[in-house]
């Protein structure tokens, strides 16, 4: 396996260092598109959105980054909590995650892997959620830079992969009750985020057991939005981030509110730009579906679309807006986070989880999310090594910071999976007792999951007794 990629690098080597990563994604996502069956336009649609989008985001970063770190570094000096990391939010490592020959190669062992357990009948979701393979793959790329082979890394990968389709098809008839859709709707999703369910859920059996009372203080939260209106909107907190930064500082007050304003711009351009990733990828999902359709002969087959379809629940925005502040509170004292939340600060890597397992109790959502954030600071502190490295091979290393600087993401989507993948490539690279830690590890993630798919499953029995 490693030597069919070796002998890929070899043999295109010259061509990938001449080659910029938004040229390259426009070929390959064109080329791919057409072998299933897209027609040219919509496919060549496809590839220069994704040009378009990786062009862009590079641009947005570069702002945010150049003048950001110059006020970090005085942040650093004068309150002497270093927060060295930058947080560049979710899609400029979208970016350098499809920048790796291995994304696609992973990217077509889990289309293999569903194709199986949907003939095999392990599944009912059909995943065309294409894009979102990078979160995935980040895994996988994460535990090879901790020295896992490519075997094991797939492997990895498979597993962890076969776990979220299963996700999908668990959290099916929640979606159907917070959509109040039919049965037929067919809308799932494998997305990343949900594999924060299971510690989720551990948390909201303590509640339930301990703290029941806790859901007659339960509120509106489409109300709280309105309420809160622009000042919880991402340009607003763009703004409170930037007036933040700038007044540790010391920064002039002009120098100031320039910050808080290229803040507040870029936090706006980068959920802009996140939709363009995501439209991009639509004729290939379609393509794969429509492949995949003609050869299952009509079975009903659930669609695992990207998480936002659920993002009309108000309950997720207002979480997000209160955990936002607390997140950044909480970065400047807890014990081993150098990560200051920037890009990921509204942390939808998290709040999707708290909606599907609370079913939208907005008191269990904030007070959960807290007891999670730690996790995504704590594992975007931990990959950062690796995404600033994987940035420089690429090319998408931002322009504004220093070259010893590093970057993240503080709220990437499966942060227990990058720990997993830790210590599975240090089992591979040292032996010894580190096999014996990786498998222990591996043991409680896998136990943790089939006791939340067990919960999962009296909730769907509940659901069909209702009916």
């Amino acid at each position: 396996m490693q030597s069919i990629i070796d002998f890929a690098n070899k043999l295109f080597g010259d061509f990938m260092d001449y080659m910029i990563p938004a040229v390259l994604m426009l070929i390959v996502l064109t080329v791919v598109a057409l072998i299933v069956g897209v027609k040219f336009s919509k496919a060549l649609e496809g590839g220069i959105k994704l040009a378009i989008a990786i062009t862009a985001i590079g641009a947005v970063m570069d702002i945010l980054t150049g003048n950001f770190s110059s006020a970090l570094q005085l942040f650093v000096e004068r309150t002497g909590i270093e927060l060295s990391i930058t947080d560049v939010g979710w899609a400029p490592l979208a970016t350098i995650t499809w920048g790796s020959p291995y994304t696609l190669y992973f990217l077509l062992v889990m289309i293999i892997v569903n194709i199986v357990m949907l003939l095999l009948k392990k599944t009912d979701t059909m995943d065309v959620d294409i894009f979102d393979i990078w979160h995935l793959a980040v895994t996988g790329l994460f535990a090879i830079y901790m020295g896992a082979n490519i075997f094991v890394a797939t492997l990895l990968v498979i597993f962890i992969g076969v776990l979220k389709i299963i996700n999908s098809d668990l959290m099916k008839p929640t979606f159907n009750d917070l959509l109040d859709a039919p049965d037929e709707n067919p809308m799932t999703t494998t997305h990343m985020n949900y594999m924060m369910n299971p510690i989720v859920m551990v948390f909201d059996k303590i509640i339930d057991k301990l703290f029941p009372f806790l859901d007659k203080f339960d509120f509106d939260a489409a109300k709280l939005n309105s309420k809160i209106g622009f000042w919880g909107s991402k340009f607003a907190i763009g703004v409170y981030l930037g007036i933040f930064i700038g007044l540790l500082a010391g920064m002039p007050l002009m120098d100031t509110f320039k910050l808080s304003f290229i803040a507040a711009t870029c936090l706006e351009l980068f959920s802009v730009i996140g939709q363009w990733f995501i439209e991009s990828v639509e004729p290939l999902s379609q393509g794969i579906a429509d492949f995949a359709n003609k050869r299952l002969g009509g079975r009903k087959i659930n669609i695992g679309l990207d998480w936002p379809f659920i993002a009309g629940r108000s309950e997720m925005w207002a979480a997000a807006n209160i955990l936002a502040p607390i997140m950044l509170v909480m970065a400047l004292f807890l014990p081993g986070n150098k990560v200051l939340p920037l890009g990921g600060i509204i942390a939808m890597g998290l709040t999707p989880a708290l909606l599907v397992v609370t079913r939208g109790k907005i008191i269990r959502m904030v007070i959960i999310g807290v007891f999670m954030l730690p996790i995504f600071l704590w594992s975007g502190t931990l990959i950062a090594p690796y995404a600033t490295e994987a940035a420089k091979a690429v090319d998408a290393f931002p322009a504004g910071l220093a070259s010893s600087a590093l970057i993240t993401h503080s709220t990437l989507e499966g942060p227990v999976e990058k720990f997993v993948a830790y210590f599975v490539g240090l089992a591979n690279s040292q032996g010894g007792k580190m096999i014996i830690i990786a498998i222990a590890v591996l043991a409680i993630y896998l136990l943790l999951f089939i006791w939340y798919k067990k919960q999962m499953q009296k909730r769907n029995m509940e659901y069909k007794e209702a009916k």
